[in-house]
């Protein structure tokens, strides 16, 4: 009573409102009234053991934290209240310096809990596929099917076609979806640092591990993680990840003891996995595991009803992004989009918006101009257009395609260029230095001056380039590596 008495006067000159009680059945009087942040438990009790109202309370997910108060402790109570659910576990008598760090510990795991359950809701909440396309509702059919299963689904298409967006449809629609969602982006990380990433490491592992990590599939145990663009993982750790996906269990790099995990696993892909086995970059077996389910993307030019739609769309998000007001398309610029043959998939048409957002006038319909799309040309002059709804093959735009690609800029005057004319100035500007660029030169030139016109604003700069800002991002890191400056 003593210490319960003197707890609350503590509580109470630090402003946290605090309710009493001496018995469980009054504290589950309290509980039932109102909702509580934190709670100290005694385990002697006038009329039970304290540990039991904490196995009650440790049902309720949205309950208080328990942090269990005894005068009898031992190694064993202390490991048994946490395995019932215990947050904290302190011995009589204890100083309000102890009760003070343990405030500041449940203060920012709460915290933690109410981002994680934000964020959980809000991407449970709804779904970010828009379309209505005979393709997209085939689409939809089959995540329902697989959704409610732990089966492994291995996501290919095209860059830009929202495999991610696939498989975050796949974790709301899942039983799965109110636990972990982790997402590795493979293509982004160095091969050095996969493996630790994947599979945490120890304290002193290796050069710079000044302490224990967990890594991503301990973070998703009983959730889900993703793995985008798997094709990127070199041989070496294929191994060790078919494990993982065969058994569910691992090592962390530097230690010896085997840990379980329960992970339901999504990976994506960009690439034709079966002809990276037949020439030996990815592994068989790990393969086949992984395409237990498999789902492929539709491109964009093969949904193009979709297109209006999806146009619409990003037109709602991105002019209240950008502060504008641009009430819809006129009739040539719909055309003009329905006509283009998106080689970059939706990223390329979101893209396409958000330039079009910027460059249109305020409270006007946008014109075909401010998208800054053009059609291809061939090299009789004469433009590809659709006929009767259909294109030519991502293969022959790709053969057709000018130096430049498609919606080019001028980046002395902001002015759209021409396909032809970007084409042109490049190799103008090659000749006049007297050789040729490799192509990987040329490229590194353009994407400097995207970067240059734009002040080093990435988002404007990918836009400007018709890539992603992770593209661009992973091309700056490689030019950074090659000793190339850039702020």
């Amino acid at each position: 009573m003593i210490i319960r008495k003197s707890l609350e006067q503590q509580l109470r000159k630090k402003h946290y409102a605090v309710a009493t009680a001496s018995k469980i059945s009054e504290a589950e009087n309290l509980l039932s009234k109102d909702q509580f942040d934190l709670m100290f438990v005694d385990v002697r009790l006038p009329d039970g053991d304290g540990t039991e109202l904490l196995e009650r309370v440790s049902e309720d997910p949205d309950g208080p934290l328990v942090v269990i108060i005894t005068g009898y402790g031992s190694i064993e109570s202390a490991v048994e209240c946490m395995r019932k659910g215990a947050f904290d576990y302190v011995v009589k008598p204890c100083s309000m310096d102890e009760i003070e760090v343990i405030l500041k510990k449940a203060e920012a795991y709460s915290q933690l809990l109410k981002v994680n359950k934000y964020f959980s809701n809000e991407q449970v909440g709804k779904s970010d596929i828009v379309g209505n396309s005979p393709k997209l509702k085939h689409l939809r059919t089959m995540l329902k099917k697989v959704a409610a299963t732990d089966a492994t689904v291995l996501i290919s298409g095209e860059n830009g076609t929202g495999k991610e967006l696939v498989a975050g449809e796949l974790y709301r629609l899942s039983p799965r979806s109110g636990k972990p969602f982790i997402k590795v982006n493979c293509a982004a990380m160095s091969e050095t640092l996969m493996e630790s990433e994947f599979f945490g490491h120890e304290k002193g592992s290796f050069t710079g591990a000044a302490q224990r990590r967990e890594g991503r599939f301990e973070l998703a145990h009983n959730g889900t993680i993703l793995l985008d663009e798997i094709g990127e993982i070199p041989l070496r750790l294929q191994a060790k990840l078919l494990r993982v996906l065969q058994e569910r269990e691992f090592e962390r790099v530097g230690g010896n003891r085997t840990i379980s995990v329960d992970v339901r696993v999504i990976a994506t892909t960009n690439r034709d996995l079966m002809k990276e086995v037949r020439e030996g970059r990815f592994r068989e077996d790990l393969f086949y595991r992984l395409n237990v389910f498999p789902i492929v993307n539709p491109p964009l030019r093969e949904r193009k009803e979709d297109i209006p739609l999806l146009a619409n769309t990003f037109l709602e998000r991105l002019t209240r992004k950008h502060g504008v007001k641009i009430p819809g398309f006129t009739k040539d610029a719909m055309s003009l989009l329905l006509s283009h043959t998106w080689p970059g998939n939706v990223r390329e048409l979101q893209n396409t918006i958000e330039r079009c957002v910027i460059l249109a006038e305020p409270n006007k319909m946008a014109d075909k101009d401010s998208l800054g799309l053009f059609l291809p040309v061939h090299s009789s002059g004469t433009t590809v257009a659709s006929v009767e709804g259909e294109s030519p093959s991502h293969g022959e735009l790709a053969e057709e395609a000018p130096v430049g690609g498609q919606g080019s800029f001028d980046f002395e005057t902001g002015d759209a260029l021409e396909p032809k004319d970007a084409a042109a100035e490049v190799i103008e500007n090659t000749l006049s230095e007297g050789s040729f660029k490799t192509l990987e030169e040329l490229e590194k030139d353009y994407i400097m001056r995207a970067l240059e016109h734009t002040k080093g604003k990435r988002v404007e700069a990918a836009a400007l380039l018709n890539i992603s800002t992770r593209t661009l991002r992973n091309k700056i890191n490689q030019y950074r590596l090659d000793g190339e400056y850039i702020p």
